[in-house]
């Protein structure tokens, strides 16, 4: 009998663990577009711009950060909203969750 109730405190403290615990982090759905040519997929993170100036075209459901430092570092000067779109001279990097 003891053998139980120790198992099932175990089992129920698993169980309220499990519900206390945030879900995991998830990438924004859609596509962001870096110009000339990088497309990225379900983004989540920070992203480098190829060239300057930054231009940018956000088809996610999330708001991207344009930066003015490399890895997404510095100022945030832009916010694009989802299905926004941007050219900034001083972007270096970009992030989206």
């Amino acid at each position: 009998m003891r053998r139980l109730a120790t198992a099932l405190g175990a089992l129920a403290a698993t169980a309220l663990l499990s519900l206390a615990l945030p879900g995991t982090a998830s990438a924004a759905n859609g596509q962001l577009f870096i110009a000339p040519d990088t497309t990225i997929r379900n983004p989540s993170g920070c992203y480098e711009a190829p060239v300057f100036p930054l231009i940018l075209r956000n088809q996610t459901n999330a708001s991207a950060l344009v930066h003015d430092g490399a890895n997404c570092t510095g100022r945030v000067i832009a916010v694009v909203p989802p299905g926004g779109r941007t050219t900034q001279e001083f972007g270096r990097s970009v992030s989206i969750k």
